[in-house]
């Protein structure tokens, strides 16, 4: 019936179809296994499951190849963009998206970053931000707060010594080649239904040719902070958010 009410009892939650059985790796509360849910969920949504390309390069993010079932190509790190542009115009049907960590795409990244978005490439840049070198020691990133510690700035971010913090979001939203930025986040129910909402839009525009479209994640890394999964959220809500607000950055409807 079309006013029937679903009750929660006979609702069906289950792993997206396109996630296999390897089991993940992350550490608890690392916000990578959500965000893989939710590009498995849209992928198979836009029955884009034999036409999707990803690409991974170095880092925590390097691993979305094992655990989602599509067509995976790894690149150096920071290289990113730049794989992606290839395939996209070698293979301009195809959904092509990147997936990678402040330190991949911010850092040694930043100019295949910046240039792909610039030059208005039809793919799709998931970042995923953390603020700090997740896998490699928890270092200071370029997007790591004035103030917070990290394996080598441990008395906190100097702005003397180390410079601001780098919202890269907001540089790329400037850019005449982009025509969605937007930043989310994974740390509730709420923010988990925004953030495919947000998934979803950027990989039609990508496949409406309409330009380069970013979604940035706000995301924890409790080990790497040194909290626990409950802490790490509590302290991105309030030190992370303020720095980094969620919503969109820029939205080219036409």
């Amino acid at each position: 019936m079309e006013n029937e009410i679903i009750k929660p009892e006979n609702l069906v939650y289950e792993k997206p179809k396109l996630m296999n059985d390897n089991a993940m790796h992350y550490c608890p509360g690392c916000s990578h296994g959500v965000i893989h849910k939710l590009i498995a969920e849209v992928i198979a949504d836009m029955g884009m499951e034999e036409e999707t390309i990803g690409v991974s390069p170095v880092g925590c993010a390097v691993f979305a190849y094992n655990y989602i079932d599509i067509d995976w190509e790894e690149a150096a790190h920071g290289r990113a963009p730049a794989l992606a542009t290839a395939i996209k115009r070698l293979n301009p049907n195809k959904m092509v998206f990147t997936y990678q960590g402040d330190g991949d795409l911010a850092a040694i990244g930043t100019a295949e970053t910046i240039h792909a978005a610039n030059r208005g490439e039809n793919i799709v840049i998931i970042f995923v931000n953390n603020a700090i070198y997740g896998m490699t020691g928890g270092q200071m990133a370029p997007t790591t707060l004035i103030g917070m510690k990290t394996s080598t700035c441990p008395y906190g971010r100097d702005v003397a010594l180390n410079g601001f913090p780098l919202k890269i979001g907001n540089i790329l939203a400037q850019l005449d080649g982009t025509c969605y930025v937007t930043r989310q986040s994974v740390q509730n129910a709420a923010a988990v239904r925004k953030a495919k909402k947000a998934l979803r839009k950027a990989f039609e525009n990508s496949m409406a040719q309409k330009g380069t479209s970013v979604v940035e994640f706000v995301s924890t890394c409790s080990s790497g902070w040194k909290m626990s999964p409950e802490q790490a959220n509590q302290w991105m809500e309030e030190n992370m958010f303020p720095f980094y607000p969620l919503g969109d950055l820029k939205n080219v409807e036409s």
